[in-house]
């Protein structure tokens, strides 16, 4: 029996879950079975707000480090909880193809965000989306929760809470059945994060070629193109704001969309931009090639894809996104 490749995972239901999806295609592809190693990470164990720990990068580092450590042969992560800073050593090897991007909110009674009552309980652990809330229900009142899907439905059924928003993709990894009442949030009035949606599957640059391969196999181009976009957004705005922000980017033919907002932390202000480039090189030329590449081999649209992300941060930072958090709030 052919030696099992060993996928390094979170222990949460979710991750397992997404982990599953991706070992089952790999072993299509491979030919090789696939086995899970549950690995417990500081977002696990950390029951801190996630704005005062730090929601990037607590549910990486200790995978990596099990990656570094040979513990595991690759990692799956959902890609809006990775940092746009990959280690020396590491690379993304695919991103499949992404599932659904938006935020559902869920209630009892079924009533629309906008129309809660005065005082109701929406809850989310998630800056951005509290931002959205304060500007969609601002007589709402937001709780910030953690905790698994099943705990934050919950809350909900019980009472506890009046709502409670999380990612549609999760639900659907999951499988998650509840009888509460499922309101879809456009992504054209309600972006979410960068790579929400997505998955990365993480290995070793000097990972053995077959596994380089096979992993290849489960790349989907127009995913990996919209999300380098979008976490090129959020590693141009890294810098220079620190407010919450949102983008959401999809491949039109040739060309890609990128819808990008930056919020006041409660929501009272916001800078957005919707913009629509070809990405057929000429985009490269017309822009230079300031992160490194060569300009005039301007074919290569993960290339082009980096600079309109970089392009659209600095046109939010010229519009003022940085001075959305004020000096006391980024202290």
């Amino acid at each position: 029996m052919s030696t099992p490749i060993r996928l390094g995972t979170r222990r949460s239901a979710l991750a397992q879950a997404q982990s599953g999806h991706v070992a089952a295609a790999l072993e299509k592809v491979s030919g090789r079975p696939v086995e899970l190693v549950p690995i417990t990470s500081e977002g696990d164990t950390n029951r801190a707000s996630l704005s005062e720990i730090g929601g990037q990068g607590i549910f990486a580092t200790r995978l990596r480090e099990a990656l570094f450590a040979g513990e595991c042969d690759f990692l799956v992560h959902s890609l809006k909880d990775l940092p746009t800073a990959i280690p020396d050593g590491l690379m993304i090897a695919a991103t499949p193809k992404r599932e659904d991007a938006r935020d559902v909110v869920l209630t009892r009674l079924g009533i629309p965000l906008h129309e809660l009552r005065s005082g109701s309980t929406v809850g989310t652990g998630s800056p951005r989306r509290i931002a959205q809330v304060h500007r969609r229900a601002p007589h709402a009142e937001v709780v910030d929760i953690r905790g698994n899907v099943d705990s934050r439905l919950a809350r909900v059924a019980s009472g506890e809470l009046d709502a409670v928003i999380l990612a549609a993709a999760g639900l659907s990894r999951l499988g998650a059945e509840s009888r509460l009442r499922r309101e879809e949030l456009g992504l054209a009035e309600w972006p979410t994060a960068p790579g929400q949606g997505s998955l990365a599957v993480e290995t070793r640059t000097d990972a053995p070629a077959e596994l380089l391969a096979a992993l290849a196999a489960l790349d989907d181009e127009e995913t990996r193109l919209a999300t380098t976009v979008e976490r090129a957004v959020l590693e141009g705005l890294d810098a220079g704001c620190q407010a919450p922000m949102a983008a959401h980017a999809v491949v039109e033919g040739s060309a890609i969309r990128v819808r990008t907002v930056v919020y006041a932390p409660d929501g009272g202000r916001r800078i957005g931009l919707d913009v629509t480039e070809a990405l057929n090189g000429e985009y490269i030329r017309r822009n230079g090639s300031g992160n490194g590449a060569d300009a005039a081999d301007g074919a290569d649209p993960m290339h082009a894809a980096r600079e309109l992300g970089f392009t659209v941060a600095r046109r939010l930072l010229d519009q003022g996104a940085a001075g959305l958090v004020s000096r006391e709030q980024s202290l």
